[in-house]
């Protein structure tokens, strides 16, 4: 607020102080590394800091090539905006006023005083990365992307210059790209742990989330920014789904679309998340998911999501667990929608023994993934039975089970009124 109300010269001065101070402080693995590399693949845990070094190399890059042609790739279209193009370490806010690009939002790019151009990508889009060539690459959060083959577009569009380049900037998942990377010898890999900032964020996110979090698998995986191997006593392995896993496109025509909801047990900011996951069948007897739009928030928030999801993906029904909600499961969904034709669900079995069915379907290879859905497959890979309730992978189980026919639970059925028109 105060840097707002300062005089644009004087914003200038201090903007200028913190890219000096950021460049005459960074540590060993927020530098560029030097020699002949394509690829530098910055693994580092929840506030390292690594939209700020990608933003600094975007920007030297756009200095140091006049009129090159760069692209900026993100999770989704939001998170290019907000955070790697107008976020705190965002390359708006960490630009000098001498060097200021032109932000054209509508047009989707950055243009710099030189004639550089970057084009803004969502990865949630692989297509548009068809056809446009650059001479280097931002890429963040890949290990969160949802499509890989959004990864392969963008490489073959590398292509411009002497020595085209790639930063990608992630928290690291166990996944297929982040492997590939880090045996690739063209790839340069750097990295380090939330600890390592722990002096430039908030007490409370010290307090709160890293204390809550440090020793266990996840917080390895978020804060120490380690490439975990399966935990030994899930149901489910990577490996599994990484081979049954297939892009968008191959996606065959669908005979029952259905949408599991694992309410969260309180509403607001600090409650669990809702599990919302889409999934479908073909007539092969071969299931899909489809979608996880998975979201923490009020019982209206979670509702509103799940009512989108059913008409996008053009559901046959919404499968409800009811057992911490009740009837105020139905109520919100239908105060949203009250045409959602929707089951509730009982649990009347333990999850190990409703998800070992699940599990099966993915050995016997009846069931793909269509693109990645980072937490719920952390979450599958990751759960032993016993532990605390997994709220996307519940999701999941539940809307398999409604797919595949399993008489697990308990259930009351509610069919939309054929008049109805949302």
């Amino acid at each position: 607020m105060l840097a707002a109300s300062l005089p644009r010269n004087e914003m200038e001065i201090l903007r200028e102080l913190d890219r000096r101070f950021f460049i005459s402080k960074a540590r060993p693995a927020q530098v560029p590394p030097a020699g002949d590399w394509q690829y530098w693949l910055l693994k580092a845990g929840r506030g390292f800091g690594k939209t700020r070094v990608g933003g600094e190399w975007s920007i030297s890059q756009a200095r140091e090539m006049p009129k090159s042609r760069g692209a900026l790739i993100g999770p989704t279209a939001s998170d290019v905006r907000d955070v790697m193009i107008e976020g705190e370490s965002g390359i708006l806010t960490i630009s000098s006023e001498e060097f200021m690009p032109v932000y054209e939002p509508s047009k989707r790019r950055l243009t710099w005083p030189n004639g550089t151009i970057a084009m803004l990508y969502s990865a949630e889009e692989p297509n548009r990365l068809r056809g446009p060539q650059h001479h280097w690459l931002w890429a963040d959060e890949l290990a969160a992307w949802k499509y890989p083959e959004t990864w392969d577009m963008a490489l073959f569009g590398l292509r411009l210059g002497k020595n085209p380049r790639a930063v990608i900037t992630t928290t690291p998942r166990p996944i297929q790209i982040i492997r590939e990377l880090m045996k690739d010898p063209r790839c340069v890999v750097t990295g380090g742990s939330t600890y390592e900032n722990r002096d430039n964020l908030a007490p409370t996110f010290i307090s709160s989330i890293v204390r809550k979090y440090e020793g266990t698998r996840l917080g390895r995986q978020e804060l120490n920014a380690e490439i975990l191997d399966d935990n030994p006593g899930a149901l489910w392995n990577r490996e599994v789904i990484e081979h049954l896993r297939i892009p968008l496109n191959e996606c065959p025509p669908l005979i029952r679309i259905v949408v599991g909801v694992d309410p969260a047990v309180s509403g607001g900011e600090e409650s669990d998340e809702t599990g919302i996951i889409v999934d479908g069948m073909a007539a092969t007897g071969h299931c899909y998911v489809l979608a996880d739009v998975s979201v923490r928030g009020s019982p209206h928030t979670w509702a509103l999501a799940a009512v989108r999801a059913y008409h996008k993906w053009q559901a046959d029904r919404m499968i409800g667990e009811v057992n911490n909600g009740g009837d105020l499961v139905e109520v919100n969904i239908r105060t949203v929608d009250p045409g959602i034709a929707y089951k509730a669900v009982h649990a009347s079995r333990g999850k190990l023994i409703r998800a070992e069915p699940i599990a099966a379907l993915y050995e016997q290879g009846r069931v793909h993934h269509v693109g990645a859905f980072p937490v719920l497959e952390d979450q599958m890979c990751e759960w032993i039975p016993g532990e605390k309730s997994p709220d996307h992978m519940d999701a999941h189980v539940w809307a398999m089970t409604e797919l595949i026919g399993i008489p697990e639970a308990r259930s009351q059925v509610y069919i939309m009124d054929d008049d109805y028109e949302i």
